[in-house]
């Protein structure tokens, strides 16, 4: 993330955990509406950045990509809110481009009782970026991988080994990892 970004922030619940964990640099903030998932984080980020553009990446997404982000970035304009990937047939909103504004509608959004992310992106004038441009400029789309269960963990530990292997010895690794 440093490669691309001058500021990196963790929203958390309880920051506690990662004050010895993570660089004395990285701001820790909490979220101000609290037990509203996703949006609250977004708010939080998006309220406290310095910058007017703040790529935002969800926990769950273990792959962030700084070139996936550059790219986005090159597509924000004034006139756009967001640039959000738009991947197999579906959006990524947890690694997207946003202007720091947003952070307004979505207090207001809370404020209506609302937490859905999909319906927050409906207040939104985003654009998507398609699988094929990130491919067409040489960005995998490898970041939008998730983890949502230890099952998910696992699948993804047993593709990232078969990957180093197939690197490392040009075949494919027939073995049990066993994980």
């Amino acid at each position: 993330m440093r490669t691309c970004c001058n500021e990196i922030t963790i929203v958390a619940n309880d920051p506690q955990p990662f004050l010895r964990a993570v660089d004395r640099d990285i701001r820790i903030i909490t979220d101000y509406y609290t037990d509203k998932g996703v949006l609250s984080g977004m708010h939080a980020g998006l309220a406290l950045a310095q910058n007017q553009n703040v790529w935002v990446v969800g926990c769950h997404m273990p792959f962030p990509s700084a070139d996936a982000a550059m790219l986005l970035q090159a597509y924000k304009t004034d006139h756009v809110d967001a640039v959000i990937p738009w991947v197999d047939k579906g959006a990524f909103p947890l690694h997207g481009i946003y202007d720091r504004s947003c952070a307004r509608r979505i207090g207001e959004q809370l404020n209506e009782g609302d937490s859905y992310l999909s319906r927050f992106l409906n207040r939104l004038n985003w654009i998507e970026l398609s699988e094929t441009a990130f491919l067409e400029k040489g960005v995998g789309c490898h970041f939008t991988k998730t983890i949502h269960s230890p099952e998910d963990y696992y699948s993804l530990t047993n593709s990232f080994l078969q990957h180093e292997f197939e690197l490392l010895y040009g075949g494919e690794d027939t073995r049990n990892i066993g994980l």
